[in-house]
């Protein structure tokens, strides 16, 4: 939940005002509880009574629900939409690797996509790993940096909290300038990709909803701080990316931070994408696309597609926003509401229902206003 998107919630501040602080509290509330729904779309009651896990994936709840219309339609159209997703936030590491490194050393005469090579290289031992164990240790780094960035960030703030102000927040809000925020803070909690996996190898499952609720409260009271701090600081002079509005001594020291953290967090993405593609091949009979060889071959071809469309794409910030809305809005909001209403709705109360169906509602105008925009702002850069 603590991703780079974390750094541009000042900047969503800037544009949301008061009700950006609102945003960050619904955001919160709204994923958590698609994430539940969606785990409970793994579980059936048996002829006792008592709940029992008949699925694993999100592909087989696809599937279940799908499989009056075509038996394997809803896996394939669930498993394209997240491969996508996945290849995305892998591309944007690698870019913002680029960007990162450019910036650090912007004495060294190489372009941002010979730095981008450069960061792929150091990411190729991502092809030898094989189990979900090796990716949380690689996470778990990945968060101390984190902390240890916004620690940074939130320490120069509180040095400067003479200069303070609530009159720098604002009451009136731009229509199209909001809805960049929604995008930002909204998509800054999504996880529903990875959370039956996640689910299904916890130690404990029935402790599930109790993570949820606390994670997503604890991101919830981090972000909150963190942009509230920020703002307060810089005000209407918030850049995009708020380590940008750091003393040049101190840009250094983060930038060098959000590349470690950027790199640490490749692996995750990567791993979830080439598990999917390797599962999808290798079912069935075919026993040559089992081999380990086979399985190398798919995660070195990932890594090389994934520089390939860092380095040659034009403009791969808006395309990425214009299918993230597409995806991410899917995969957060319309996939696990229209899924719950589909397989549980004979036991579902009402308000339940409407919940589900107010959450689709709202799924499908984040959705359709971050087409619009990105769709208005490649328009803009081509013309």
């Amino acid at each position: 939940f603590q991703g780079i998107f974390v750094l541009g919630l000042p900047y969503a501040l800037l544009h949301s005002g008061y009700s950006g602080l609102f945003l960050i509290v619904l955001a919160a509330a709204l994923c958590c509880y698609t994430g539940k729904i969606l785990i409970s779309c793994l579980y059936e009651e048996n002829e006792d009574g008592q709940l029992v896990r008949v699925r694993d994936t999100y592909e087989d709840i696809a599937n279940a629900c799908c499989k009056k219309l075509s038996p394997k339609l809803g896996g394939i159209v669930v498993n394209m939409t997240q491969v996508i997703e996945l290849i995305l936030t892998c591309i944007l590491y690698l870019v913002v690797s680029g960007n990162l490194l450019s910036h650090s050393f912007p004495y060294v005469p190489v372009t941002e996509k010979t730095w981008s090579v450069i960061a792929c290289v150091t990411l190729l031992p991502c092809v030898f790993i094989k189990t979900l164990k090796i990716v949380s240790k690689l996470s778990q780094l990945c968060s101390l940096v984190h902390f240890i960035t916004i620690l940074v960030v939130m320490t120069y703030c509180l040095t400067q909290i003479h200069q303070w102000s609530w009159a720098k927040f604002r009451l009136s809000i731009e229509f199209d300038d909001f809805l960049v925020s929604v995008g930002v803070i909204i998509f800054s909690y999504t996880s529903q990709i990875f959370l039956p996996t996640l689910e299904g190898n916890m130690k404990n499952p029935g402790e599930f909803r109790c993570m949820l609720n606390w994670t997503h409260f604890f991101a919830c009271v981090l972000k909150t701080t963190f942009a509230l701090t920020a703002f307060l600081t810089w005000g209407e002079e918030t850049k995009e990316v708020i380590t940008d509005n750091l003393p040049s001594f101190l840009q250094t020291v983060v930038n060098l931070c959000l590349l470690t953290k950027a790199l640490l967090s490749y692996p995750l993405p990567f791993f979830a994408a080439t598990e999917i593609v390797y599962a999808c091949i290798s079912r069935g009979d075919h026993s040559n696309y089992r081999s380990p060889l086979f399985a190398l071959g798919v995660r070195g071809s990932f890594l090389l597609l994934t520089l390939l469309m860092a380095m040659f794409i034009p403009h791969f910030a808006l395309l990425m926003g214009l299918t993230g809305s597409v995806t991410g809005a899917a995969m957060t909001f319309l996939l696990p509401s229209l899924f719950h209403l589909k397989l549980k709705w004979k036991k579902l109360s009402f308000l339940d229902k409407c919940a589900d169906i107010a959450v689709f509602i709202l799924g499908f105008l984040c959705s359709l206003a971050g087409i619009v925009c990105s769709i208005k702002g490649l328009l803009e850069v081509f013309e």
